[in-house]
């Protein structure tokens, strides 16, 4: 199923890959025998491989769905190195991957892509070949890697199984996607960074709680928890236990940036005011609880103290809902959405209040909302002058919801409701940032179409981010 790479280090990476000879197996096992293999992997310095740095040899096994994750550490810092693996007499593709900078290097620029969202029946996830094309020092996925939902009516691709619930389904759900050769290349690109969303497992779920009545929620999160750590990258520090994991972490690149990674599903609280998602008015006085939390207490505490601790020129906080409050409803009424941090506004306070105390160059990455979006975060959310203190990126979806347009009938007025909101293209696509000491330049990269294959990417907006000054700045976008 390909071969990916992820949580770059200083001294190391994580190699992945899955062996199938069946990807689409019903049983979520691709096909494979019920013992164990053996897989070796090879890291070169050439991707001819003549130059071969490290060696050896893991066990793929059937209650782990013949996954492989190589932890390696010993190699060298900000460096580009090549892997491969063989196992029962067949050989994979090449993979590229990169390490760290060294920590205290200042002088190593970052190429960052990120993502969210792809849903197989909506279209052709041609964005992460286009994001390929970049070749990125890093990926970062945001959530919704796959999505859980059944057969739809009219899909553009015909997805294998119905709705996950078990641990059978996520494993075949999981498998479809890494078996697509756009999936493929994006993995073989770059190192990733990912973070689950909802559609990871249930859509809208909260914590402990389903958002609708079915199997128990408890053995359904542990059977999406562990499919997503069997197909993705990811260090043994995040693998689950039942359906717990801790999936938040840092990723240092040198002094130019940390990019804290953030999960805003497995701990927060039940939605305000009515349980369920959805719009609500200024008189859901839940939302300003003190106590309520979207992060839990103990991820509000470790990203206080990244933040506080931080020697990173930027910090970036990948995540999955908008942080920056936004009114959904036009003219004098007001109307937010409980799923967001709007539905948790005590612990944006207590987040913008931590940037603004620590200095932070701080901006936010968001997914979610299937549509680009781009504004600034104040620090008094109350007071419409307010200064910024940090910038909020909304990368749109890889396929979900289709095509989209540039631009929908309620788009003009959402940007009057919203004065801090500065940009908004809702095609598909994904969001490219090249990110030094002295700025932070950042490409929304969209797509004409997605329900038909090999769409060509162009840039609908371009930004540069300047230290110490918490603002969007236009530049010209051309076809970069």
């Amino acid at each position: 199923l390909g071969v990916a790479s992820g949580e770059p280090a200083p001294d190391g990476v994580v190699l992945w890959t899955r062996l199938a000879v069946e990807p689409l197996a019903p049983d979520g096992l691709g096909g494979m025998p019920g013992r164990a293999v053996e897989v070796q992997w090879q890291v070169a310095l050439d991707e001819r491989f003549r130059q071969v740095v490290r060696s050896g040899c893991e066990v793929a096994r059937p209650e782990g769905a013949h996954s492989v994750h190589v932890e390696l550490d010993g190699l060298d810092p900000g460096r580009e190195y090549f892997y491969r693996f063989r196992a029962e007499g067949e050989i994979s593709p090449a993979g590229r991957t990169r390490t760290a900078p060294a920590p205290g290097t200042r002088s190593t620029p970052l190429t960052l892509a990120f993502a969210s969202c792809a849903d197989y029946q909506a279209g052709w996830f041609t964005a992460y070949r286009r994001m390929a094309e970049d070749e990125p020092d890093l990926i970062a996925f945001l959530g919704d890697y796959v999505y859980e939902y059944g057969d739809y009516t009219y899909p553009v691709r015909d997805q294998a199984g119905g709705e996950c619930v078990d641990l059978a389904g996520y494993r075949l759900r999981h498998a479809q996607h890494k078996a697509d050769p756009d999936t493929q290349v994006a993995h073989a690109v770059a190192p990733w960074a990912a973070v689950w969303d909802d559609h990871d497992v249930a859509n809208a779920w909260a914590g402990d709680t389903a958002p609708e009545p079915g199997p128990p929620f408890g053995q359904r999160r542990a059977a999406a928890f562990r499919a997503y750590y069997e197909n993705m990258p990811l260090r043994r520090a995040q693998r689950p236990r039942g359906a717990a994991a801790r999936l938040y972490r840092s990723i240092r690149w040198g002094e130019v940036a940390n990019l804290h990674l953030l999960d805003t599903r497995q701990y927060r609280d039940l939605y305000a005011c009515t349980g369920r998602t959805g719009t609500i008015g200024p008189d859901c006085l839940e939302r300003f609880e003190p106590n309520r939390t979207i992060l839990g207490q103990e991820q509000e505490s470790w990203l206080d103290g990244e933040l506080r601790n931080s020697r990173a020129t930027w910090d970036l906080l990948g995540q999955q809902v908008f942080l920056m409050e936004m009114d959904w409803a036009n003219g004098p009424a007001k109307g937010y959405s409980n799923e967001g941090w709007d539905g948790y506004v005590a612990s944006r306070d207590r987040l913008t209040a931590a940037i603004d105390a620590y200095e932070r160059n701080a901006v936010v990455l968001t997914g979610d909302v299937h549509a680009h979006w781009a504004g600034h975060i104040r620090r008094d959310r109350r007071d419409p002058g307010s200064r910024p203190v940090a910038v909020e990126l909304v990368t749109t979806s890889v396929t979900s919801e289709g095509d989209g347009l540039d631009e929908y009938p309620d788009t003009p007025d959402l940007l009057r409701e919203n004065p801090h909101v500065t940009f908004f293209n809702g095609r598909r696509g994904y969001v490219r940032a090249t990110i030094t000491r002295s700025e932070m330049r950042v490409d929304f990269r969209s797509l004409p179409r997605v329900t038909e294959p090999g769409a060509a990417a162009h840039t609908s907006g371009s930004f540069v981010i300047e230290p110490g000054d918490a603002v969007l700045h236009p530049t010209s976008a051309g076809d970069r």
